[in-house]
């Protein structure tokens, strides 16, 4: 099990816009705010942005509760020089209730928003 994953940019500053953003509808909010950025939810402390030559070549995806999420995730992408860059869309060759979206952050890393939870494009009327 990852406990906590931490990126480097030369964009501090955007790229804890666009994290605010894009993670709040997840939960996420930004805990520690000095030289080393984390954001965390539910009690936990597992997403960091240090200032750094930028960590390319990754993807990462976070978990979102349900469908509604992951739109709203995405639909906060196009902001503090991130992107969006494929629409939340089921992915069943992954399994049949893999559901995301995707965006590029500042520093052009693919970022995920994902829900695996079956019956979650029911959950608060979104279909």
């Amino acid at each position: 099990m990852l406990d906590h994953l931490e990126i480097h940019t030369r964009q501090l500053a955007d790229c804890v816009g666009f994290y605010r953003a894009v993670l709040e509808p997840l939960g996420y909010t930004l805990i520690v705010d000095g030289d080393q950025k984390g954001f965390g939810h539910d009690g936990r402390l597992d997403f960091w942005l240090v200032d750094g030559e930028a960590s390319t070549h990754v993807h990462y995806a976070f978990a979102a509760t349900d469908w509604k999420s992951v739109h709203a995730a995405f639909d906060r992408a196009n902001c503090h020089g991130g992107r969006q860059d494929r629409a939340p869309a089921l992915a069943p060759h992954i399994h049949p209730d893999y559901f995301a979206g995707y965006a590029r952050d500042p520093d052009g890393r693919l970022v995920e928003f994902v829900c695996q939870r079956a019956g979650a494009s029911t959950d608060r009327g979104v279909n």
